[in-house]
């Protein structure tokens, strides 16, 4: 397993100085956020001219690209078309893990079935997996939906975010121990029941338990820090914290 950090933790950053401050904290691998409403590297324009986007990928301080996350706001068939280039770009910087948001929640589900499908057969065709992200208001927020839908569409992973299963509107914490054979890749912050990230440190999530867990399901991919900036804390200080804590873990 390594450390790796997302760009979405400087959403307010261009990519470069996203990029410069995880230099900074010391960390060497990388999720950039492919996501049309950040300031970063759009889908639409990973489209529009992908040899532009592996230069802006490849010039990442030293940092190990290890993941996309992927965001598109088109519809109908640009949607899989921006979908298929960010996997070309992803052969071309040699990164595996793609992950993207499931369906919002109430979508009928052969519907979701076969999106995700077409989705996991184009990632497939340029050496790249798919994995659905933990996340509330879509039908990744209910881990039985999940193992259905791993089950349903072959080659399928999770982005395991545990924050999700902890902190829920219902107050009803659900266990993931059953996906973990599904994680493909994982995204890490601290968490209350009652509130979705908190100071590292002073949540409930068990890390060491689910090192543990990915361990015996020999799980070798990165445990992600993805931190939101939280008023009256300091962020930078937040980042390294997660980082260290992680890395002693390993």
């Amino acid at each position: 397993m390594l450390v790796a950090a997302s760009t979405e933790c400087f959403r307010h950053l261009e990519l470069q100085d996203a990029l410069d401050k995880l230099v900074d904290l010391e960390f060497s691998n990388v999720e950039i956020a492919l996501h049309e409403e950040l300031n970063h590297l759009k889908p639409s324009d990973v489209a529009k001219d992908l040899e532009r986007a592996v230069l802006v990928c490849r010039s990442t301080n030293r940092l190990d690209v290890v993941a996309f996350s992927i965001e598109i706001h088109a519809q109908g068939e640009a949607y899989y078309d921006q979908f298929r280039a960010c996997c070309k770009l992803a052969k071309a910087t040699k990164v595996v893990t793609l992950t993207i948001p499931s369906a919002e929640f109430g979508t009928p589900f052969n519907e979701e079935v076969e999106r995700l499908r077409k989705l996991v057969a184009i990632a497939e065709l340029d050496g790249a997996r798919v994995s659905i992200r933990s996340q509330i208001g879509r039908l990744s927020e209910d881990p039985d939906t999940v193992g259905v839908l791993c089950n349903n569409v072959k080659g399928l992973g999770l982005t395991l975010d545990p924050s999700h299963y902890l902190c829920r509107p219902d107050g009803k914490q659900k266990s993931f121990d059953k996906l973990i054979k599904y994680v493909h890749h994982v995204h890490l912050r601290d968490s209350t029941k009652s509130k979705l990230q908190v100071r590292i440190g002073q949540g409930e999530i068990e890390y060491g338990r689910l090192v543990n867990q990915l361990s015996q399901a020999n799980f070798n991919r990165a445990l992600t820090v993805h931190l939101d900036e939280l008023e009256g804390l300091d962020h930078m200080a937040e980042m390294r914290k997660m980082r260290l804590l992680l890395e002693s873990l390993l």
